[in-house]
């Protein structure tokens, strides 16, 4: 499946799931926005990661909430790297830079500058890796699969770096434009915040299933 034919599919899958079912949507919609209880909504995406087709029933929230808990532990996890390794970079340079501000201050901001540049480098690959770990996760039901290194790292070769990275790219800019667009929509009073709230489920389940069909296309490339 090409980019595309994913933005498609994945467009008309979160429309099925959430048009017509207005009473799903709404609950979803009010569970996105309430701090803990949007675990619910995450758990939810987690459904839709697994393949599960038409767009599988909101039930069972107990479970939903403690997948949707996983999904966040696991999404830490895979950062704890780029976290480790700004707060050595980064946190350095500006003790550096506090302890000897005449000395130090023009190579504490050029390690401060070199220090983003890498942990934005490492937050980004611990990204790619998480996005499969959260898939495995949600297919094989068992916590450790997210962290399986060696199954994640050929998962993406067979779906093909290139592929992944700029399938993940474009997902991200049809994003960010959609949401400039809801920000400017949200100026409007009253019915601009509620088609925000609105919005927050359908462009979970849209990027769940737009990364779960990444995921399959391993298995027909």
């Amino acid at each position: 499946m090409g980019i595309g034919d994913n933005l498609g599919e994945s467009f008309a899958y979160a429309k099925e799931a959430l048009v017509g079912k207005w009473v799903r949507w709404i609950l979803l919609a009010i569970i996105g926005v309430i701090p803990i209880v949007n675990f619910i909504l995450y758990g939810y995406s987690i459904r839709v990661m697994r393949g599960i087709k038409p767009a599988p029933e909101l039930e069972d929230y107990v479970q939903l909430f403690i997948d949707g808990l996983l999904y966040l532990i696991i999404s830490i996890i895979w950062m704890i790297p780029a976290i480790l390794i700004g707060a050595i970079l980064i946190g350095g340079s500006v003790i550096a830079m506090i302890s000897a501000p005449d000395t130090m201050g023009v190579a504490a901001i050029a390690g401060m500058g070199i220090g983003f540049l890498v942990t934005f480098i490492v937050a980004i690959l611990c990204g790619l890796f998480a996005y499969i770990g959260i898939i495995r996760f949600a297919r094989m039901e068992k916590f450790g699969e997210a962290f399986a290194f060696g199954a994640i790292k050929d998962k993406i070769g067979e779906i093909g770096w290139a592929n992944y990275i700029i399938a993940l790219i474009v997902l991200g800019i049809v994003m960010f434009i959609v949401y400039f667009i809801l920000a400017f929509i949200a100026m409007i009073p009253v019915l601009g915040w509620i088609i925000m709230i609105a919005a927050i489920p359908f462009f979970v389940i849209f990027s769940s299933r737009f990364i779960c069909n990444l995921y399959d296309s391993a298995e027909t490339a």
